[in-house]
């Protein structure tokens, strides 16, 4: 029984208990009262199957006897029509046998007869263009792209750009490498100037995805693989709030990859032009002259005005979000490892229930290093000596083990004589 069926049922059961008039019913069900009346006769009569249709369950009368479905089987089962699909079989049999019947009527009866196995057809992707955000800040693609921007006049540089989906509004720099740092650079000038989009959508580089590390020759583990930590990127972006979105082929992030085609074209041009050969003077041309240009020129108006980006909270603190994050354990001493060297709380700041439990290294971007316990930071002081640890004690050696003593009760009982 549908869903329509059971509401018009219970429709029914309403008006045959009075709960409701035949008029209100026949209104629900658009129907006319005398129909309801009939209805409510045959749901006393026949029961609830009055709702189904009479003829559910029967055999159709247009359906092709079986005869002939045994005989289109016997034909196409011969050695000269073997490989025939279902739209050749049908041609053939109407053609040479009379046999009349659709293709898809046919390619049933040659998967029950296994004359066909039906299989996904290989068709090639075709990648439709996403519709726009509507807000600026509600979505924002964030790339890298790799290419010969000096033409050889100067050291390999890379460009970051994170580009609005709603408005294609730029925001890009030049950098030396495609490091976490960098990013973290690019993301926090981005925060200043607009705030906290509602996400960011990437590639699924190590930068913003643990990688799975699998043996050689091995195969990866699919949805039973346990979850892997966040990238140093993936958990300050979870710290500020800000979804990421993972793109599964480059057409997915096609704006900003579109970007960067127009960029290798008219970015490079004009930088040869200018005579840039540095990094410095590689930006101040990018903030200067093609930044503006793209954004007055390619980027459109979004289709709503309101602005999506979401200002920095009291608790954010940009600058311990943005570092390197680390768990350590604090020692009986009160020292902990970091990158080969030890570090010792200062003893002012030392509080109950800190030996033995993990406090948060920040390595700031600036070289600095921040300790936190809970909520308050905790002053740190390199040791320049290692500190020694207590030796141990060693071992007593245990006394060799005696020989069990055996009892000498039972050595003149017999059993034969017992028994007599």
């Amino acid at each position: 029984m549908t869903q329509a069926e059971r509401d018009r049922l219970v429709a029914l059961k309403k008006a045959q208990k009075k709960l409701i008039t035949q008029k209100q019913a026949a209104e629900e069900l658009g129907i006319t009262e005398r129909h309801v009346r009939r209805l409510l006769r045959e749901l006393k009569r026949r029961g609830d199957k009055i709702v189904a249709h009479g003829l559910r369950g029967l055999p159709s009368n247009r359906k092709i006897n079986a005869d002939t479905e045994q005989k289109a089987i016997a034909i196409l089962s011969q050695p000269v029509y073997r490989g025939f699909g279902p739209t050749l079989a049908a041609e053939y049999l109407a053609k040479k046998h009379g046999i009349d019947v659709s293709r898809e009527t046919l390619r049933q009866w040659m998967i029950g007869a296994q004359l066909w196995r039906a299989h996904r057809q290989h068709i090639e992707k075709v990648h439709q263009w996403r519709p726009r955000r509507s807000r600026f800040g509600e979505l924002v693609q964030w790339d890298t792209s790799v290419h010969e921007w000096l033409e050889g006049r100067g050291d390999e540089i890379l460009l970051i750009n994170m580009i609005d989906d709603a408005t294609s509004r730029w925001f890009a720099r030049f950098v030396k490498s495609d490091s976490t740092v960098e990013n973290m650079n690019q993301l926090e000038g981005y925060l200043k100037k607009h705030g906290r989009p509602l996400g960011y959508y990437t590639d699924k580089a190590a930068l913003f995805q643990t990688a799975v590390k699998t043996k050689r020759d091995g195969s990866r583990k699919g949805k039973d693989r346990e979850e892997l930590p966040p990238t140093q990127i993936g958990r300050a972006l979870q710290e500020l709030g800000i979804p990421w979105i993972a793109a599964h082929s480059p057409q997915a992030k096609g704006r900003v990859e579109r970007g960067f085609l127009t960029a290798q074209d008219r970015l490079v041009k004009g930088m040869r032009v200018a005579g840039v050969t540095t990094l410095e003077e590689a930006n101040h041309y990018l903030e200067t002259e093609f930044l503006p240009w793209v954004n007055a020129v390619l980027a459109v108006a979004p289709a709503n005005p309101d602005d999506a980006h979401r200002p920095l909270e009291k608790h954010h603190d940009v600058a311990a979000i943005l570092s390197h994050v680390e768990k350590r354990r604090v020692n009986n001493n009160y020292t902990f490892p970091v990158d080969a060297k030890t570090y010792r709380i200062v003893r002012k700041d030392i509080c109950a229930g800190l030996r033995g439990s993990y406090v948060r290294v920040e390595q700031r971007r600036d070289g600095s290093i921040t300790v936190r316990f809970g909520d308050r930071y905790l002053r740190v002081e390199r040791c320049e000596v290692q500190p020694k640890a207590e030796p141990a004690k060693p071992a007593t050696p245990k006394p060799p083990r005696k020989p069990a003593m055996r009892s000498d009760w039972m050595r003149n009982f017999n059993l034969k004589k017992a028994s007599h």
